[in-house]
C-alpha cells in the first residue's frame, strides 16, 4: 500500500496501525464480564479505519491461547498469551504487561505507524512500544480513577492506575476524548495539555440501531409505544454491566419509590446484563428487598440485533451511571427512537437532549428519579415527541463519522517528531 502523505512529504496517516485493548477483548459480549462500550468502540472503529484503507491490528490479551481472528476488510485481532490461561481480573492484568510487550514485540516490531491504546493498562504497555517502535501514541481513556473516585462515593482506585492515567496525559502523543466533557476532566483532573486533546465522539451502528428495529418486550412482538398508565404499565429498560458504578440498583430503588407514591401507576423494569466487578452490589438481592412485588427482571445480554428490539420495545432506557465519558447505550437506544432518562453528569449531558431527546436527572437520588418517572407516566405524549427527536439526533453519530476525527487525532500525532 503506497504512504499517504502530506504537501510537505510527511506521513499524512497511518497505513498500518497497532490497537491496544488488553484487559478486554473487541469480540466480547457487552455486558458482560468486563465487556462494555469500550469493547464496541474499538471494533466499530477500527472496522470502520479499515474502510478507509488502514490496516488494523488489535491486540489483546489471549484467554485459551495466542491466535488471529481476521474480521475481514483489513481488521485482525490478535491474542496474545500472557500469564495463566483463562480469564484475569483486572486488578491482576498490570503484572503481566511487561510480558504482553514482550510477545508483541516478537511478533510484530516495526510493522506499524502509529499506536492507538484503550484504557489506561493498554496505554503503559502502548507507551513502551511507542518508545520501542519510535511511533506515535494516541490514547483514549474511556474512564478515569480520579472521575470514578470523585462521583462514586468510597470507591477506591489503586494509586498505580492513577499515576498511569496522569503519566498518559503527559507522554502520550495525543489523547483522544468522547465529549468536551471528558476533555474538562482529562484537563482539570489529569493537567492534561487541552491543545493535545481531540474530540472523537463514539458512532452508533445505525444498520442495527434505527426506528425501524421489530420491537420486543417480554420475549413478544408489541407496540413500541402506548399509553403508560392507562393501556399498559411504563417500559422501562437497562441495558449494560451489572454493578454498583453503572447504577441498575437507582432504579430499583426508584420505581418503588414511585410505587408507594402513586401505586395505581404501573412500571415494568428489564435490565439487561450481567454481573461484573466489585462484589458490592447484589441485585438481586437489593429487588427482593424493596421491590419484590414489582414486575422486575434480570436477563442475559443479547447480541446487537435484539438488543436493538429490546431499545424499540422499551418507552424509555435509563443509564443511572455514577460517571459516563460518553454513554454508548443512551446513543443506541435514541438511534431505535427511544428517548433516555440519564444521570446528568458526564458526556451523558452532551449525549442526551435534556427536554428534546430525553430527561437528564440531577443526581442518582431515587427520589428525583422517581419524580421524573411520575411526570413522563403522566404525560406519555412526551415520549413520543422526544422518540422522534431522539432518532433524528442519533442519525447524526455514525462510525464513519468517529473514524473521520480518529483520522484527525492521528494526522496531528504523525504531524510531531517522534523522540529519538
Amino acid at each position: 500500500m503506497p504512504a499517504r502523505t502530506n504537501a510537505s512529504g510527511a506521513l499524512d496517516a497511518p497505513r498500518r496501525m497497532a490497537m491496544l485493548s488488553l484487559h478486554t477483548s473487541p469480540l466480547a459480549q457487552p455486558g458482560a464480564g468486563d465487556a462494555g462500550g469500550m469493547n464496541v468502540y474499538v471494533r466499530q472503529l477500527a472496522s470502520a479505519l479499515a474502510r478507509t484503507g488502514i490496516e488494523v491490528d488489535v491486540f489483546t490479551r489471549a484467554v485459551d491461547g495466542p491466535s488471529t481472528t481476521d474480521l475481514g476488510d483489513g481488521v485482525r485481532v490478535r491474542h496474545v498469551a500472557a500469564g495463566p490461561r483463562g480469564p484475569l481480573s483486572k486488578e491482576r492484568l498490570p503484572e503481566h504487561l511487561p510480558q504482553l510487550v514482550a510477545a508483541i514485540n516478537d511478533c510484530c516490531a516495526g510493522r506499524y505507524e502509529l499506536i492507538h491504546s484503550h484504557y489506561w493498562m493498554s496505554g503503559v504497555a502502548g507507551l513502551r512500544l511507542a518508545a520501542d517502535w519510535n511511533v506515535p501514541l494516541v490514547h483514549t481513556m474511556h474512564t478515569m480513577g480520579a472521575v470514578k473516585k470523585r462521583h462514586q462515593a468510597g470507591a477506591e482506585e489503586p494509586d498505580v492506575r492513577l499515576a498511569a492515567e496522569a503519566r498518559l496525559a503527559a507522554e502520550a502523543a495525543r489523547l483522544t476524548a468522547n465529549t468536551p466533557a471528558e476533555v474538562a476532566e482529562l484537563v482539570g483532573d489529569l493537567a492534561a495539555d487541552a491543545g493535545r486533546i481531540d474530540v472523537v465522539p463514539p458512532g452508533v451502528d445505525l444498520g442495527i440501531f434505527h426506528p425501524g428495529a421489530e420491537p420486543l418486550w417480554e420475549g413478544l412482538p408489541g407496540p413500541s409505544r402506548g399509553v403508560a398508565g392507562v393501556d399498559r404499565p411504563l417500559r422501562l429498560l437497562f441495558a449494560g454491566r451489572v454493578q454498583k458504578l453503572k447504577g441498575p440498583h437507582i432504579l430499583v430503588h426508584a420505581i418503588a419509590e414511585l410505587h408507594r407514591r402513586r401505586p395505581e401507576l404501573g412500571v415494568e423494569l428489564a435490565l439487561i446484563g450481567a454481573h461484573s466487578g466489585a462484589k458490592e452490589l447484589d441485585l438481586r438481592q437489593v429487588i427482593a428487598d424493596e421491590a419484590p412485588h414489582l414486575a422486575v427482571r434480570i436477563l442475559d445480554p443479547v447480541p446487537p440485533a435484539h438488543l436493538a428490539r429490546w431499545f424499540a420495545g422499551a418507552d424509555l432506557v435509563a443509564v443511572p451511571s455514577y460517571s459516563e465519558s460518553f454513554g454508548l447505550v443512551a446513543m443506541e437506544a435514541q438511534a431505535c427512537g427511544t428517548p433516555v432518562i440519564a444521570n446528568d453528569v458526564g458526556g451523558l449531558a452532551h449525549t442526551v437532549r435534556d427536554g428534546a431527546t430525553g430527561v437528564l436527572v440531577p443526581g442518582l437520588d431515587p427520589v428525583l428519579w422517581a419524580s421524573a418517572l411520575e411526570a413522563l407516566v403522566d404525560a406519555p405524549g412526551r415520549l413520543d415527541a422526544w422518540g422522534a427527536e431522539a432518532a433524528r439526533h442519533a442519525a447524526g453519530f455514525s462510525w464513519e463519522r468517529t473514524a473521520a476525527a480518529a483520522l484527525h487525532s492521528y494526522r496531528n500525532a504523525l504531524a510531531v517528531p517522534v523522540p529519538g
